[in-house]
């Protein structure tokens, strides 16, 4: 299925932050990889985590939690990143987004999702395109291509940059390594797979 198609479903890929559930777009996830090393890039925005060299490809990770102003992620067997595809200014762009736990995938349909909240909300409103109703809980909508504002996406490119310049062990994805986290991240045994059904 290519990407056109992809964005014509109701699938969404539902994570949680804490207490809170957000979903994304299918067509923005590209993968979902158990917790590997994560290399800081000195000087990098406060968000961002670290770079990972995903099979030769240097790939920025972001601390979701810091970026919706909540407390950085404490590493925990159910940590994961998940690859997401965002576009700046036109451009495709590929962030690893840390998350404390996958749900599941959902098929959410458009007269499920109510408009978000003008005031009350914790999270900006910007870049949350709906709440969802599933099953008597509410699911924040991600519009993945609103979270980062262009300015902040060069802050990371650049950082991204830096950290392929001073070199970033090769993973594979599915490979668990120790890193400044290394007490947290070992225990950060869980699958991709297992994460997503």
């Amino acid at each position: 299925m290519n990407k056109e198609e992809l964005e014509q479903i109701n699938s969404y890929l539902t994570f949680k932050l804490g207490e809170e559930e957000f979903a994304a777009h299918v067509s923005r996830v590209l993968s979902i990889m158990e917790m590997v090393k994560i290399t800081k890039v000195p000087k990098s925005p406060d968000y961002m985590q670290g770079v990972i060299n995903l099979r030769g490809q240097v790939l920025p990770v972001v601390d979701t939690r810091i970026k919706f102003g909540m407390t950085p992620t404490e590493f925990t067997a159910n940590t994961c990143i998940v690859v997401m595809e965002v576009n700046v200014n036109g451009e495709e762009v590929q962030v690893g987004t840390l998350v404390d736990s996958v749900q599941e995938v959902l098929e959410i349909t458009e007269d499920q999702i109510q408009p978000p909240p003008s005031i009350g909300s914790k999270y900006k409103s910007e870049f949350i395109s709906g709440m969802a109703k599933v099953e008597e809980k509410f699911i924040m909508i991600l519009d993945m291509d609103k979270v980062f504002s262009a300015e902040e996406m060069m802050n990371v490119q650049a950082s991204t940059e830096q950290g392929r310049q001073q070199g970033v062990e090769q993973t594979n994805g599915g490979s668990r390594e120790n890193s400044q986290q290394e007490d947290e991240q070992q225990a950060a045994q869980t699958s991709a797979s297992e994460n997503a059904q």
